[in-house]
């Protein structure tokens, strides 16, 4: 870098692309969020998040006030979607418990992007 003075990387991190996924680092999982996660767009912020972390995936409410979906990509963004869902969510909610089940890795992806479920 510095002797031919033509850096080509940067100390940002990169945007995800699917080109950088490897086999077998794929992971899948379906997720609950409980406590005051309805009406304080839940939904909105972690389809944003998801998104930014370059995950596929699917977010919707239920009819028993949680807010449940699943999430797909790379593990490490995975589990960093899941450190969000735990702790961070939307601005006004308030998270109670977030439960994780069917963690596997997968050789695909399922969806093509990350959809909020009417």
């Amino acid at each position: 870098c510095l002797e031919t003075n033509t850096c080509t990387h940067s100390n940002t991190v990169a945007p995800f692309r699917r080109s950088d996924m490897s086999e077998g680092d794929l992971m899948s999982v379906d997720y609950e969020i409980f406590g005051r996660v309805q009406g304080v767009f839940f939904r909105k912020y972690t389809q944003a998040e998801g998104k930014k972390l370059g995950l596929v995936g699917w977010v919707q409410n239920t009819g028993t006030g949680t807010v449940q979906g699943q999430l797909q990509g790379p593990r490490s963004r995975v589990k960093e979607m899941q450190e969000w869902l735990k702790s961070t969510g939307s601005p006004k909610s308030h998270i109670s418990k977030a439960e994780f089940k069917n963690e596997k890795m997968v050789d695909n992806l399922e969806h093509s992007s990350f959809n909020v479920v009417k």
